[in-house]
């Protein structure tokens, strides 16, 4: 299938992570056009890089035109890095990929979980989007060969089970 990677967003502290019944942290996301990715490390510059072995975050994915409604639904613009995902694409059912190995530009994946939203979204967006992300909220994947990520339209090919 064919995927628009629109936007990479890497973020090298925690601004929500460790900060419960605090302020959010003041850290940007920084939006480069390519990414380097490390199998089982993550990416590198990312807070998440290295985090622990065999992290089910080790990149995460969202679907934009789960933003979008999310941004029509609330009466708000939203801003891509609002969610806090690595790879912002269109083109897929993410939630398909649980489970699933699947290869982005030569690079392969394994799909882990959904990146299920938590309650700083009512924050980072509008209230109620944490309650509207349940089930759309991302795929968590672990990153299973070295490789760069770029933005630009791109095949995903999701592998056959052996």
């Amino acid at each position: 299938m064919i995927v628009n990677v629109e936007h990479l967003l890497i973020s090298p502290e925690h601004i929500y992570r460790g900060h419960f019944g605090g302020l959010p942290g003041k850290t940007p996301c920084l939006s480069p056009s390519e990414i380097e990715l490390r199998a089982g490390r993550g990416i590198v510059g990312d807070r998440y890089f290295d985090f622990k072995e065999n992290f089910k975050g080790q990149i995460t994915f969202f679907d934009l035109a789960v933003l979008d409604a999310l941004a029509t639904t609330m009466h708000v613009n939203i801003a891509p890095d609002a969610v806090r995902r690595n790879v912002l694409l269109r083109g897929v059912d993410l939630n398909g990929l649980i489970g699933k190995t699947f290869v982005l530009q030569g690079i392969r994946f394994q799909g882990a979980e959904e990146c299920k939203p938590c309650f700083w979204m009512d924050e980072a967006v509008a209230p109620g989007s944490e309650a509207f992300l349940k089930g759309r909220g991302g795929l968590r994947a672990r990153i299973l060969t070295d490789g760069v990520l770029r933005t630009g339209t791109s095949e995903l090919i999701v592998e056959e089970s052996a």
